[in-house]
């Protein structure tokens, strides 16, 4: 009996390409790509996503074996892809960034930072909070699947071997970043409308009572109002964030 092995250089050659996309995409990806998950799980999950996806998408690659560098090419185009919709998904947490770094200054926390576990830098507390929160709510509710499809469904979009849609990618990074901004800006907006009446008030009470020390009684007056505010409208909060969140996921993952 004889075996052809002719298949195997091949193959090798397409579970190459489909794991420099997915390995490139899952490093980036919310949940999946965090700086405090250990770089062998990180690639663990990625060789597993890898050898699920091959069989589905193993046609669509055209390798040719007799040289090195279209394959180079390639891969670095794969890689590119992974890359593009990874950050496209990763900038939905920065809108909690945002949303935290307004809280905290409307709230007088901006100088209070911490370590932010999922980057690795420091960030403003309350941030650091949201951003966690977003992460737990990302896997509660199960839209990590929205994740996996839009690894899929990427090979709809970005098909291999074809040329990149530059004004595509670029469009697909305008609406990422001013979503984020947009959306990190309305979830701070009742934090905003407070400080301004709050400030206003404090103006008109220093005007009034000048031998008042307006700054002693303001600031914690500040921070207990913002708190019970913030845990009145947190629960609203998550829900408008994971209806952005699935969006965009959702425009990753097209549905036909």
């Amino acid at each position: 009996m004889r075996i052809d092995i002719s298949l195997l250089p091949a193959l090798a050659a397409s579970f190459m390409l489909v794991f420099a996309r997915i390995g490139a995409m899952v490093m980036l990806l919310p949940g999946f790509g965090e700086t405090n998950i250990p770089v062998r799980v990180r690639l663990g999950i990625a060789l597993a996503l890898t050898l699920i996806i091959l069989p589905l998408h193993r046609n669509a690659y055209t390798i040719s074996m007799t040289s090195m560098a279209p394959l180079l090419v390639l891969m670095v185009h794969e890689i590119v892809i992974g890359v593009v919709l990874g950050a496209t998904a990763r900038v939905t947490l920065a809108a909690l960034a945002v949303a935290g770094s307004v809280i905290a200054q409307q709230l007088g926390l901006g100088f209070v930072t911490s370590v932010d576990p999922t980057q690795g830098q420091q960030g403003v507390l309350i941030g650091n909070f949201l951003t966690m929160l977003g992460i737990t709510l990302l896997f509660a509710t199960d839209t990590h699947y929205l994740v996996i499809a839009a690894l899929n469904d990427s090979y709809k979009i970005f098909s291999p071997g074809e040329l990149m849609p530059s004004g595509d990618i670029a469009a697909l990074a305008t609406r990422a970043f001013s979503g984020a901004f947009k959306i990190g800006i309305q979830l701070a907006a009742p934090f905003i409308v407070f400080g301004l009446v709050f400030n206003l008030g404090l103006g008109v009470l220093a005007r009034l009572m000048p031998q008042m020390q307006v700054y002693f009684v303001g600031v914690p007056l500040s921070m207990l109002a913002g708190f019970l505010i913030l845990a009145a409208i947190l629960g609203t909060m998550m829900a408008l964030f994971m209806d952005y969140q699935g969006g965009v996921l959702n425009e990753l993952a097209p549905r036909s």
